[in-house]
């Protein structure tokens, strides 16, 4: 059984019900994101499912220098500000360097730590001194047990409110896996794991940008719940084909629905095994 991890109300791991992580990629507008954050609060509350809106102010890891990055770093970090209180929903949101983690925890209740910047020592020290909940995504390059060191860093700062992601491990070129033991590994660390469903259909690097398959988004949303996680991560646009990043790998926004409906009645068989283990 994980810790329990607190966002605002929401109570993420230790057998309580999966919680949902969603939004767009990128913050490209107000009336994008605004109308993204809209449909999941609908969807999540209709279904009961704890949310946690996500959305990129800045995308620092671009493949491409023709990459989109941001519509300016403080506009788009004033709009999910605005999301969050209009809509009463807490927010998470990457960060890149020391000085973002200060700026954005003015703004977020959950910083990430992008998966390429996993093992930066002095980022996630930056993050963990916050003291907002900071959720740590494994590198495609690491190994599931080696997440425990950079867990280790930032809750040496006295914050161990941390959550580690799985988005998938560089399989050859171009190309992603999601090793299923990696779950109850990164699990063993006593933290709540997260699944990134969409990231883990990406084809890295195509053609100067990412592409993806997100036809099997659902495929490893239900393997993963299936296997035991605290949370799923899913970015999600209403065009997913006119986002101005990921647009290859992100679920349609009209798909949200059937997707957590799915996922919440394996997760609630799979709690009850594990309860069941428990009484043992």
């Amino acid at each position: 059984m994980t810790k329990i991890v607190e966002v605002k109300n929401i109570k993420i791991g230790g057998g309580n019900p999966i919680v949902v992580i969603a939004g767009p990629c990128v913050v490209e507008n107000y009336e994008i994101t605004y109308e993204t954050a809209k449909r999941a609060k609908e969807v999540t509350s209709e279904l009961g499912m704890p949310f946690i809106f996500k959305s990129s102010y800045k995308k620092a890891n671009r493949t491409s220098l023709e990459g989109f990055t941001t519509i300016g770093e403080k506009i788009a970090l004033e709009i999910l500000s605005q999301i969050k209180r209009e809509l009463d929903i807490p927010v998470l949101t990457d960060i890149h360097s020391e000085a973002e983690a200060e700026m954005a925890a003015e703004y977020v209740d959950v910083l990430q730590i992008p998966a390429f910047l996993c093992r930066q020592t002095e980022l996630l020290i930056a993050a963990g001194k916050t003291g907002k909940v900071v959720n740590i995504k494994k590198g495609q390059f690491m190994a599931p047990e080696d997440m425990k060191y950079a867990a280790e860093k930032v809750a040496s700062t006295g914050n161990d409110k941390i959550l580690l992601t799985e988005r998938g491990t560089t399989f050859g070129y171009h190309n992603l896996v999601v090793d299923m033991r990696s779950l109850p590994i990164m699990r063993s660390t006593g933290y709540p794991v997260v699944i990134d469903a969409t990231h883990s259909v990406q084809l890295p690097s195509i053609g100067g940008k990412s592409g993806g398959r997100p036809e099997f988004i659902f495929h490893i949303a239900r393997a993963a719940v299936a296997v035991g996680v605290d949370a799923i991560f899913l970015e999600t646009h209403p065009e997913p084909s006119k986002a101005l990043s990921d647009a290859a790998s992100q679920l349609k926004l009209d798909y949200l629905y059937d997707l957590l409906y799915q996922v919440k009645q394996i997760d609630e068989l799979v709690k009850k095994f594990e309860q069941a283990s428990v009484l043992k």
